[in-house]
């Protein structure tokens, strides 16, 4: 069936950030793409809306295009920036989401995360009339993750890895005549792609809530250390990245949105580990402290068992112990630091 351009355009203007624009055109890479990254972090999206006219031309196998398209076959095809940015972001993107979602698994760092930022950089590199070698991607992934084992920011060096390989092994993919799939079909792989994307960080998000604002807010530590030599520059980062909750305190009135945002935190943050709670016993405190009553607590008994205070034999080391149960429930509220 002929594809038209006016239809296309409708689709990408009512539901491009889904890609369905390019579920239409039969571009299913490029429409899990989209529905994995909302238009390309909206981006590509807007990119997009001069593109459309060629998508649509492809799609209906132009004549013209096709002996473009066959003329450029016989050699690699030329380096594209935007086309290598969104590897390393989708690769960063997969590779959080892994964080986020899996990391309880054996062998996370040394073979989940790697093929998981793997297969994001991919996922990439096939969009269009382009792939590259899906084993070389892997293997960089896999080669480059121990030496970032166990970092907060190791998807970012592992994704670099990967888009590189892929770059230098893109080839353009042998033209397919005659082979459409029905609809159903590409329908049940989008979803099952989908749902194997978005399954493990929904079960994180609505059962181990703790786990994902912890990981939140390491990412956001770690990111501001990387500007430490310059403080101006850590000051900026830390303003951009906290500008979502600045416009909604603005919105809220400010006060009222910080206390009903501590509040929220304190819900969220309600489930104890086994460590905390030693911690909290340490501290003499209950389950329903609140954090001005654990550092208030801390304080007391800090103040009471530091060695200079207490001549006792055990003052050091109960001292110590307090320190450390006091960064064990600290860690716990760390996400209130970025306000």
């Amino acid at each position: 069936m002929v594809k038209s351009v006016m239809v296309t355009y409708a689709l990408w203007a009512v539901g491009g950030p889904f890609g369905l624009h390019h579920l239409y055109l039969g571009r299913d890479n490029h429409a899990l793409l989209w529905m994995l990254t909302l238009g390309g972090f909206g981006v590509g999206w807007i990119r997009e809306f001069l593109r459309i006219p060629t998508y649509v031309a492809e799609a209906n196998q132009d004549p013209m295009v096709e002996r473009r398209r066959c003329a450029m076959a016989t050699s690699p095809p030329p380096v594209n920036p935007i086309r290598f940015a969104g590897q390393v972001c989708v690769g960063i993107q997969f590779g959080a989401v892994a964080l986020i979602g899996l990391n309880s698994l054996n062998f996370f760092n040394l073979l989940v995360l790697p093929l998981c930022v793997g297969a994001g950089v991919h996922l990439v590199s096939t969009i269009g009339h382009q792939t590259s070698d899906l084993p070389k991607t892997l293997t960089a992934c896999l080669v480059t993750s121990p030496l970032f084992n166990g970092s907060t920011l190791s998807p970012l060096p592992i994704s670099l890895a990967a888009s590189i390989t892929a770059t230098q092994h893109r080839r353009y993919k042998k033209a397919q005549r005659g082979n459409k799939q029905d609809l159903g079909i590409r329908l049940c792989r989008l979803t099952l792609a989908w749902l194997a994307f978005s399954a493990p960080l929904g079960y994180c998000v609505f059962n181990n809530t703790t786990a994902t604002l912890y990981y939140l807010s390491d990412c956001m530590a770690a990111l501001l250390e990387i500007f430490w030599f310059l403080p101006w520059l850590r000051n900026v980062v830390e303003y951009i990245l906290l500008m979502p909750y600045r416009v909604m305190c603005l919105l809220t009135g400010g006060n009222y949105y910080e206390e009903a945002w501590k509040k929220m935190l304190e819900i969220l943050l309600k489930d104890y580990s086994e460590q905390e709670k030693e911690a909290l016993k340490m501290l003499s405190l209950g389950a329903e402290a609140s954090f001005e009553e654990i550092t208030r607590g801390y304080r007391e008994l800090a103040k009471t068992w530091h060695p200079d205070q207490n001549p006792s034999k055990d003052a050091e080391a109960t001292f110590v112990k307090i320190q450390n149960a006091y960064e064990v429930l600290l860690r716990r509220y760390k996400p209130r630091r970025f306000r």
